[in-house]
């Protein structure tokens, strides 16, 4: 180890742009993943943050949130399963609102928006099947006309004590709650009682007879699993169970934006092997004379490796330090768009380069161990 860090202390411009580099691409990874785990979270944040353990899509829908609906026949079916405790009914739907009069001063086309609403009941037998389980601030809606809007959108017009109109007749919704991560194909999201939700669908339709639920929500009686709930329900008829994570991975976008995403990740960790495997390799042949006077007067080839990993680690955690750093800096920028500062991603993508750095060492140590001490009395005193 003293070997590594000296030659480190006497090449500071050296190693000090490599840390750099490695830096700068531990930061860009940090930052790809922060882009792609906000990318997801606004599609599908509202799902993956309801406590609904068990959602049941109309078959015809494919596991699609927006062309779902489940009939009251089905629901009754699904009510009268053993297999299931409790049932409530979900509805999604776009609509148009107005954001508060407090803005009034704008023009108001200016403050119409599109928002989502997620309608869920809070009394009954499936009272609470649906709620959002991110709540930071503020209540949960007890009563018509309350909402839990994504703390996101609250400098957009849904913070506590705003009221939000439903268009064009004018539907208040007061904002009681908001709740972390509950937005919904990236737009402004409210979560309201089911008559709230059944009350918005019939300004859009007027002539509706009745407010079918876009799914439902079920919870597995004491004792049955979740897969033996859900296979039973799949007995029914014109309907599909799925669990709350397998809802969240079917959701149409989540599979695209991940793979791209992924992919870009996956070559800028490429690029790290690359980038620290040739540097140090480079180094180690310019270093050849002096590595191989060293094998001449006795130091092993097992002390000459070490002090090549050690230095590798060193080069690796210095650069995923700054990296880290560098997230840091720009997360509280970069939260609009879902970058934040994760201790696990980082620790996570740090056993990652070091593993890689690890790897990527491997020629360099492969010349280290074909170092001949006999090749000090020659002129060349260079690695074959």
């Amino acid at each position: 180890m003293l070997l590594a860090l000296t030659e480190i202390r006497r090449a500071k411009a050296r190693f000090g742009g490599l840390i750099l580099a490695v830096g700068l691409l531990v930061f860009l990874v940090l930052f790809q993943q922060g882009l792609r785990d906000g990318l997801i979270t606004q599609f599908i944040g509202a799902l993956r943050n309801q406590d609904s353990p068990i959602l049941v899509y109309g078959d015809q829908a494919r596991q699609n949130l927006e062309g779902s609906q489940v009939s009251p026949d089905q629901r009754a079916a699904v009510e009268a399963l053993a297999e299931i405790a409790r049932v409530g009914r979900i509805g999604e739907g776009t609509f148009t609102v107005s954001t508060p009069v407090s803005r009034a001063e704008a023009d108001p086309e200016d403050r119409l928006t599109d928002a989502v609403l997620f309608g869920y009941e809070i009394e009954g037998a499936g009272a609470g099947l649906g709620a959002p389980r991110t709540l930071v601030a503020g209540r949960l809606p007890v009563a018509a006309g309350e909402a839990v809007a994504s703390e996101r959108n609250r400098d957009e017009g849904f913070d506590i004590g705003d009221v939000i109109r439903v268009e064009p007749d004018g539907l208040e919704i007061l904002v009681v709650g908001l709740g972390e991560d509950l937005n919904y194909s990236v737009a402004p999201t409210l979560f309201v009682s089911w008559d709230t939700y059944g009350e918005a669908r019939r300004i859009r339709n007027p002539d509706a007879l009745e407010v079918y639920p876009t799914v439902l929500a079920a919870e597995a009686a004491p004792g049955i699993d979740e897969a033996t709930a859900i296979a039973a329900i799949d007995t029914i008829p014109g309907v599909e169970a799925l669990t709350r994570d397998e809802a969240v991975d079917a959701s149409p976008g989540v599979a695209a934006v991940s793979q791209s995403l992924n992919t870009v990740i996956g070559l800028l960790l490429l690029t790290a092997l690359l980038v620290i495997g040739l540097f140090v390799l480079i180094i180690t042949v310019q270093k050849a004379a002096a590595l191989t006077l060293l094998r001449a007067i006795g130091a092993r080839r097992s002390t000459l490796v070490r002090a090549l990993l050690a230095q590798t680690l060193v080069v690796v955690v210095a650069g995923v330090a700054i990296g880290a750093v560098l997230l840091a800096l720009i997360a509280p920028g970069a939260s609009t768009i879902g970058v934040r500062f994760v201790w696990s991603q980082v620790l996570g993508i740090a056993a990652v380069t070091i593993v890689l750095s690890l790897l990527a060492s491997w020629a360099a140590v492969r010349r280290v161990l074909r170092i001949d001490p006999i090749e000090a009395t020659t002129t060349a005193g260079v690695l074959r």
